[in-house]
């Protein structure tokens, strides 16, 4: 109550100066124009204008007072005062000089005609330099404690977007930063001024004017910039030793939301070096619209965002199968919120389950489902290949056959590139699922599919979030080998693609994600060490650990046997399938059940046979123990 009370007091005290300010102001504007009329002599004012002025005095300050509270002088924050406050002091007192003028001519006193206009312009001029004396002050101040200390920065891009952050850096009383210069690449604009800092050059100046000024940051205030724009100014800033940061996407420019607390740190999204794949959004919105969907593991990386973006699509009912409690709530609490007219069902339950899945579709009769419940962490696959197994493979039969004794329309299984020639017991057992659900279609009323594709940034278990939790530890960054590649998708767009896939999809086809052109994990690391400010194998070490259970240098996304079918969406391809005798297959799956529910020592040998293209590392068989 007492800071509020404080605060009422000063604002109270800030008022009343300015009211003593605009009294003074009024009384010098109302004298001022025929002091300069008379050539900056007082004696040789005639008495009739000065007794002109001195009687409409007193009316004048009280009008000219009411003016300007109706304009609200006396409400602005004048520390954050803009152009809307200008335009209303201008305003205010161009009405004063109106009302000035209908005064003196409705009480008949003799004044010279350019009294008035004389008036307006002293009136104007010294209400703004009262109002923005106190942010002129605290800017000047500002700048001179920071002069010594402040975080020297570089501002690429001389748009609305750049304009804004230099605004709110110059004018923020928290910020210690200092702007040195600005880069675009518009030669126009070179050797210009915005807000008092220069504009020195192109992108061709970066590394130059970094040295020269000692920038410890650069911004990127371009959020129109496309990817292969961003990727190349990344690759210059990467010259210099600056921390990078960028702004958002330019919506919110339009909305008004950029400002220095948006600016984030360039993610690994920003040196793909390609723009955000877009979708055919009217489709999946016609393909899930009132119907019933089921997600498994739809508390997941990938699941999660199915889930999200089914949401967004108005479906008749979503349901949500996931087997881990904290993982359903979050997102059930997430969906509840963004979309509270949603029929959402969450469940805990198990694919390994049979009763429990066969139970769930029959009583919410799914039209369509997503089968994203699998284990797909590489390594720990690799020493608990019989839990793999269990869950992937026959977890995804389990949940096939639920699905046909229920009548589902189509089942969709998220697929992985390293069901591709695999080496590792999770790629293998993945494409089991695939030849599961390849069988399936060829027997059943339901239409089964999967779509394959490869690393997804950000999920979890992911690279990218090690290598930021290991930057902030210092160091050392682990990468398993120097020529490792992967292919990198960002979870929304392959989740868009999955969604379209099923668009597309008739039955018992592989659909394979176009992933773009694979990256080089060292590039990565390297990337990552030198966009948060530090320099490679100086401030932040990195280390190579060698290769790990289960894990290969490339990934690839298709078996050559396979080709490939080109659909309307050219990030979207299909495999044709491959033959393979269906009644060895059976015999093959039960002989793995039954090793599996034994705890087989050694499960590799019984995968292989179904799997020919399976070839783990050698020493992977002895590395995996018991359960």
């Amino acid at each position: 109550m007492n800071f509020f009370r404080r605060m009422n007091i000063q604002l109270l005290q800030r008022r009343v100066v300015l009211v003593i300010l605009d009294i003074m102001t009024v009384c010098i504007a109302s004298i001022a124009p025929l002091w300069i009329r008379f050539e900056l002599n007082y004696k040789d004012i005639p008495d009739v204008y000065l007794t002109s002025a001195w009687n409409f005095m007193a009316v004048n300050v009280v009008m000219t007072l009411v003016i300007f509270y109706l304009f609200r002088l006396y409400h602005s924050l004048w520390a954050f005062a803009g152009t809307a406050e200008v335009q209303n002091i201008l305003a205010a007192c161009i009405l004063s000089a109106i009302v000035d003028f209908a005064g003196m001519k409705i009480m008949d006193y003799p004044i010279p005609r350019s009294y008035y206009f004389t008036y307006a312009l002293v009136l104007t001029g010294i209400t703004t330099l009262v109002r923005f004396s106190y942010r002129i002050m605290r800017g000047m101040r500002h700048k001179a404690q920071n002069r010594k200390n402040g975080t020297r920065v570089m501002i690429i891009g001389a748009g609305d977007a750049g304009n804004t952050v230099i605004k709110e850096i110059t004018n923020s009383s928290y910020s210690t930063m200092v702007i040195k210069c600005i880069i675009d690449d518009d030669e126009g604009k070179w050797g210009r001024f915005i807000q008092g800092i220069k504009i020195v050059g192109g992108r061709d100046k970066i590394v130059e004017y970094a040295a020269l000024y000692g920038i410890d940051e650069i911004f990127i205030a371009i959020p129109s910039a496309n990817r292969a724009t961003m990727k190349a100014l990344v690759e210059i800033c990467k010259e210099t030793s600056c921390k990078l940061r960028t702004l958002p996407g330019i919506y919110q420019l339009v909305n008004g939301e950029v400002n220095v607390s948006k600016l984030r740190d360039v993610d690994v999204e920003d040196l793909l070096g390609r723009d955000p794949i877009k979708v055919d959004m009217e489709s999946i919105l016609n393909y899930v619209k009132d119907k019933i969907i089921m997600v498994t593991g739809g508390g997941g990386s990938i699941g999660s965002e199915l889930c999200r973006q089914i949401a967004g699509h108005r479906p008749k009912r979503l349901v949500i199968v996931h087997n881990y409690e904290n993982n359903a709530y979050e997102i059930q609490q997430e969906l509840k919120q963004k979309y509270p007219k949603l029929d959402l069902v969450v469940l805990i339950a198990s694919v390994r389950n049979t009763n429990r899945i066969n139970s769930i579709m029959k009583e919410y009769h799914p039209d369509i489902i997503y089968h994203a419940a699998a284990h797909k962490h590489v390594p720990l696959m690799e020493v608990s290949p019989n839990e793999a197994i269990k869950n992937n493979v026959f977890g995804t039969w389990k949940t096939a056959q639920a699905a046909v004794q229920n009548g589902v329309r189509k089942f969709v299984l998220i697929s992985t590139d390293k069901a591709v020639n695999p080496t590792n017991i999770m790629g293998a057992s993945k494409r089991i699922c695939e030849m599961i659900i390849q069988t399936y279609n060829r027997h059943y009323d339901t239409e089964f599919v999967a779509v394959r594709f490869g690393n997804v940034l950000g999920s979890n278990g992911s690279v990218i979030p090690l290598f930021k939790n290991q930057i902030a530890a210092g160091g050392p960054v682990t990468v398993t080998h120097p020529d490792i590649i992967r292919y990198f998708m960002t979870i929304p767009e392959a989740v868009s693609l999955v969604l379209q896939a099923g668009v597309y999809a008739k039955g018992g086809e592989i659909f394979v994600l176009d992933m773009g052109e694979p990256v080089k994990i060292l590039d990565l690391a390297k990337n990552l060490i030198r966009l948060s400010g530090y320099k490679v194998d100086e401030d932040i070490r990195i280390e190579f650990t060698g290769l790990r259970p289960g894990e290969k240098l490339y990934e690839e996304l298709l078996m050559s046997e396979e080709g490939l079918i080109d659909t309307e969406n050219k990030l979207i391809h299909i495999g044709r399938p491959i033959e393979f005798d269906e009644t060895q297959f059976y015999v093959q799956l039960n002989n793995l059940k039954h090793a599996v529910e034994n705890e087989c020592e050694d499960v590799r040998p019984l995968i292989r046979e179904i799997v020919p293209t399976y070839v783990p590392k050698a020493g992977d068989s002895e590395k995996d123990g018991t359960q």
